[in-house]
């Protein structure tokens, strides 16, 4: 496809990156911390770490590692907590040890950490010890060896704080002892400052982490991510966001789970590399202790899905804080609805900018240029060095204007599933990587998601895309959230579905209907409506519809 999105770059964005700028991750820490070493890094719960504090945590955590544990290069090493100080200590030290990181959603049932500690063969794993009972119930079956247990408090000086949503999900704290070789996190700082690290020698091709995909589209996968992928999207996403960001200047609030790879790599490590400083939330459904938090700081960046911003503008106060250093708003993860988009710029003054990834690519494909700033429904254009396809099911290039599943190419793409032979070779072609999703290009070259390619509604022979269905409902004021799906159907095959959280408890069946009447072609139109007062979730917010069309 010819690259007419370069036409859309802004002045200052290369079409071309250097994926080889650095050898490592571990370098742009280096050169970071070097840079920045006294400016604050990462700030949570009200305490605070410098790049020099990082640099010498981590350093003692992989010195730990090293030798100790006998942890070596390409071994793997379990992360499983929420937003903590101690998570970018243990990244970092990890891959100095020259070990990959193993990316946890600390809310796994036993039944999915098994499955995840299993396929990854890690050796360690470092684990907030509310969590604890889950690792107790799996771990003789599992290849791990050694187990660090940190508490919501450490590094902070707060001892045993923990924090509410943990609390309702525990049912019972195991104290270490019940767990084989388990040791304190700042037991391990300890003992590890007393040895020396031995430096390893990281190459681009060397896997960074094993990053374990969300799961909403089957069994879960773990992509491997090198160095070089890693890096590969960093130098993508400063390029395209250079213009928007002050080098030691910057505070992003950091909500999304740094588990997840869109934090991981949109907050942590792009503004770790610009020298910035992550405000880390540990708990962002508590919406009102997470607004009481974004007042305590002048915040300049702010990165989240759909469902939060959309929490955030219902929460009482929000409107009220100050944003007159708000510059920066990242959407991505789910579809931004135009109504909360527009709201959102209503009340902060700030563009609510789209961007689109996946796992498999480390996440980021692409995003809005800062220079167009209006919400457009489009994920923008494609990042540099990004090369892109429009696929018809026949395995066809689509013709312009058409919409067909979206390929991509670029040195951000990841090496293979671990393992899985077989499902690499189902999304790999030839260096494409086919994404599932449906997209379009119009002639300017900004591209639009239509939908997954497995969500598709067929109603009567004709396509359905729920986020369609779904942006017309949202602009109704009684709306909080909803999602479409379709349900199945003898004479039309399916019918569309639409579940609805109430903002206004007067809203009715009626009054949708009679909206979506006004918006949508007859057979786009929902036919069921249910009422729900939430709706299930991901880790980060992104609605499950799978979820729903089994309910």
């Amino acid at each position: 496809m010819e690259k007419v999105w370069l036409k859309k770059y802004p002045e200052n964005v290369p079409s071309e990156i250097d994926p080889n700028h650095y050898d490592s991750l571990v370098d742009i820490f280096a050169q970071s911390i070097k840079k920045f070493g006294s400016k604050t890094a990462f700030i949570n719960m009200g305490g605070e770490l410098t790049y020099d504090e990082l640099d010498t945590a981590a350093n003692s955590f992989a010195s730990y590692l090293q030798n100790t544990l006998g942890i070596q290069k390409g071994d793997a090493v379990a992360l499983m907590m929420p937003n903590l100080l101690q998570y970018p200590v243990a990244l970092l030290g990890v891959h100095r040890a020259g070990g990959i990181v193993v990316n946890v959603n600390p809310l796994y049932t036993p039944r999915e950490l098994e499955h995840q500690l299993i396929d990854s063969a890690a050796k360690a794993i470092v684990i907030v010890d509310n969590f604890a009972n889950t690792l107790e119930q799996v771990i003789a079956n599992t290849p791990v060896k050694h187990v660090i247990l940190t508490k919501m408090g450490d590094m902070l000086g707060l001892k045993g704080h923990v924090v509410n949503f943990v609390v309702k999900r525990v049912k019972k704290m195991v104290p270490a002892f019940q767990l084989p070789a388990a040791i304190k996190f700042n037991d391990v700082l300890s003992q590890g400052a007393q040895s020396t690290l031995q430096h390893v020698e990281l190459t681009g091709d060397d896997i960074a982490f094993l990053q374990y995909t969300g799961g909403t589209t089957g069994v879960s996968k773990g992509a491997m991510l090198t160095h070089r992928n890693m890096v590969a999207n960093l130098e993508q996403v400063s390029a395209l966001m250079k213009a928007c960001l002050v080098e030691g200047e910057d505070t992003i609030v950091t909500a999304l789970p740094l588990y997840h790879i869109f934090a991981l790599t949109a907050n942590c490590l792009l503004f770790v590399k610009f020298g910035g400083t992550n405000l880390l939330i540990t708990n962002p459904r508590d919406m009102p202790g997470f607004v009481k938090e974004l007042g305590k700081y002048p915040f300049t960046a702010i990165s989240g899905v759909n469902t939060l911003f959309n929490g955030l503008l219902n929460t009482p106060g929000f409107k009220e804080l100050d944003f007159s250093s708000l510059r920066l708003s990242i959407g991505g993860g789910m579809a931004v609805q135009r109504a909360v988009a527009e709201r959102w710029l209503d009340v902060t003054k700030c563009d609510l900018l789209e961007g689109y990834g996946l796992t498999e690519c480390a996440p980021v494909v692409s995003f809005v240029p800062y220079n167009i700033g209006r919400y457009t429904g489009s994920i923008g254009v494609p990042a540099p060095s990004t090369d892109i396809r429009l696929v018809s099911d026949e395995g066809e290039d689509v013709a312009p204007g058409e919409a067909g599943e979206l390929w991509v190419k670029g040195p951000q793409v990841m090496k293979g599933y671990l393992g899985r032979q077989d499902a690499t070779d189902e999304v790999m072609h030839e260096g494409w990587f086919a994404t599932g999703d449906i997209a379009k290009i119009d002639k300017e070259g900004l591209l639009y998601i239509v939908d997954r390619k497995k969500d598709m509604i067929l109603v009567s022979g004709f396509n359905v895309f729920p986020n369609e269905i779904e942006d017309v409902v949202a602009t109704l004021d009684g709306v909080l959230e909803c999602a479409a799906v379709g349900v199945p159907n003898e004479s039309c095959g399916e019918l569309v579905k639409i579940f609805v959280v109430k903002k206004d408890p007067n809203l009715d069946e009626e009054t949708i209907i009679s909206h979506c009447r006004e918006r949508l072609t007859g057979y786009k139109v929902p036919k069921l409506i249910e009422f729900r007062t939430e709706l299930p979730k991901t880790n980060v917010g992104k609605i499950l519809r799978r979820k729903l069309k089994e309910s």
